[in-house]
């Protein structure tokens, strides 16, 4: 279920300029607009001074053509692009991306449009230089995902009125981002309140070390549940987790050697989360939930075999991604963009208990 959806510009802005748009503020007809921007033998017909009034206009308004699209009747290829800003495409079904990528794939067809991939990943993390947007433009528009983004990409899309919608809560500076994102701030909110129901009151909460949106979006849930359930500062303790090396049975028996009963866990995008506690407690007996409860802050990127059923809470990751179609779709359909909000879903499986207790 949708949470929330704002318009991504602000009120009575348009996302992009039109021919309309060029029409108005040179003083003359759609009709003229088209005849100066798309050329052939009917731009003869059209007076110089007019011309340069059009093309002044479209100067301002900063309007590009997308010239792919503009041959084709109704303007569109009916081409929808799929941008990366990191390797993310999966090796299996497991994988944390793939019901992003499927999500994507099945709804574009639905809706009737073929996939082009494009991506920044490999050395440095190219940035989107103006041949490579020209390029984006054989696409009627984008949707982009990624963990570690370029804000100055998203700006420059932004300023150049390229259509596009991001998977996940994303921010630039001075351009309001198009996006359909988890709601994690209610998710983790509604994790800490679980386990503050259990008995537990002290917490080791386990953040991934870049400040990312989701992981920002995760800390504010934090301190909206301190606040809602009245936790002290001490209730719970944020801590780093660089990667799953540094999940050692010495560092988590001085958590609970400190009186901490729970960790709340900030899953990474890489495989080892689930397989690293089902060592850690075979190798050191320690007892999940006996000896500390353990709540995973979203779904491990893969379910390998274990012996437990992690309370987390779930990402609809497939409904996203088709949300972000649906939204690209209604903006090339001159749809004002969204900012839109989803639902997470709380998973209670068996890796939490009352303190010292069982399930």
């Amino acid at each position: 279920m949708t949470k929330q959806t704002e318009p991504a510009t602000p009120k009575g802005r348009r996302s992009r300029p039109t021919q309309l748009d060029i029409a108005k503020l040179a003083g003359v007809s759609q009709a003229t607009v088209s005849m100066v921007i798309n050329g052939g033998a009917s731009a003869q017909l059209i007076k110089e001074s007019t011309r340069e009034s059009v093309l002044a206009a479209a100067a301002e308004l900063r309007y590009t053509v997308n010239p792919a699209a503009r041959s084709l009747r109704g303007g569109r290829n009916h081409l929808i692009g799929l941008y990366t800003f990191e390797s993310v495409f999966p090796t299996d079904d497991r994988d944390f991306y793939y019901p992003f990528l499927q999500g994507v794939e099945e709804e574009c067809a639905e809706q009737g449009y073929d996939l082009l991939l494009f991506t920044s990943a490999g050395r440095g993390r190219r940035p989107l230089a103006d041949d490579r947007l020209q390029r984006l433009r054989m696409a009627d528009g984008c949707v982009m995902i990624g963990r570690h983004v370029r804000t100055a990409d998203l700006e420059q899309l932004t300023a150049e009125h390229f259509p596009f919608v991001f998977i996940g809560r994303r921010e630039a500076p001075g351009a309001a981002i198009p996006y359909v994102a988890p709601d994690y701030i209610a998710a983790t909110e509604e994790l800490i309140g679980h386990l503050v129901g259990l008995g537990h009151r002290r917490m080791i909460y386990l953040r991934q070390p870049e400040d990312t949106a989701p992981t920002l979006d995760r800390l504010a849930g934090l301190a909206s549940a301190r606040k809602r359930y009245d936790l002290a500062p001490e209730a719970v303790i944020v801590d780093e987790l660089s990667s799953t090396a540094e999940l050692t049975e010495e560092r988590v028996r001085g958590w609970l050697a400190d009186g901490a009963t729970a960790l709340l866990i900030e899953p990474s995008e890489d495989h080892t989360l689930v397989s690293t506690l089902d060592a850690l407690a075979e190798r050191s007996n320690l007892s999940i939930p006996g000896d500390v409860s353990i709540a995973l802050l979203g779904d491990p990127p893969s379910w390998e075999p274990s012996h437990l059923d992690w309370t987390r809470f779930a990402l609809p990751r497939e409904e996203i991604a088709r949300r972000a179609v649906q939204a690209l779709i209604g903006m090339l359909d001159a749809a004002e963009p969204q900012q839109t909000i989803v639902d997470c879903t709380l998973v209670i499986g068996n890796s939490c208990g009352e303190p010292g207790g069982s399930p």
